[in-house]
């Protein structure tokens, strides 16, 4: 069985790694966390390796391809208590003078998807096009989020 467990992974990583790495380096922009998510994910296949070898190489793929999907969207959800910079929601400096602590309360406060779309958007400087493939929202639906995000701190800012 162990053979046969390796042998499809092994397959799957053959074909699929420098691809699926390419994906999350636009993702992440950052070469070394998007190996780190292909790996996971691949760690996470292993685990299902009985169900993937039910599936055509289409499915596998799509499979991998949810599975790290998830993986980003779990670490950002994470990190959305990062330390956002004054600079980021560009108000008056009085308003914008918070502590890290402050910050992680502020954005946990946030409602739904809108502080993980704020950190993705202003700390990964990714744009609403991008946000909303990852997240599977329309770009306009990631811009009112986003409006919506910042009227929420500036009324728990004052």
């Amino acid at each position: 069985m162990q053979g046969t467990m390796d042998k499809t992974i092994e397959t799957l990583y053959e074909q699929l790694h420098k691809e699926l790495v390419q994906w999350c380096s636009c993702m992440t922009m950052d070469a070394g966390e998007a190996e780190e998510l292909v790996q996971e994910g691949f760690l996470r296949a292993m685990s299902h390796v009985d169900e993937l070898k039910a599936l055509e190489f289409k499915q596998q793929r799509s499979y991998m391809y949810r599975t790290i999907k998830h993986l980003f969207i779990d670490r950002y959800r994470k990190r959305r208590y990062e330390v956002v910079s004054d600079d980021l929601l560009q108000l008056p400096m009085t308003e914008t003078q918070f502590s890290n602590c402050e910050w992680e309360q502020l954005l946990a406060r946030l409602p739904g998807l809108e502080g993980a779309i704020f950190t993705m958007r202003y700390v990964h400087e990714m744009n609403s096009t991008q946000i909303g493939e990852l997240l599977q929202l329309p770009p306009g639906t990631v811009r009112s989020k986003l409006s919506s995000a910042r009227q929420h701190l500036r009324d728990m800012m004052k």
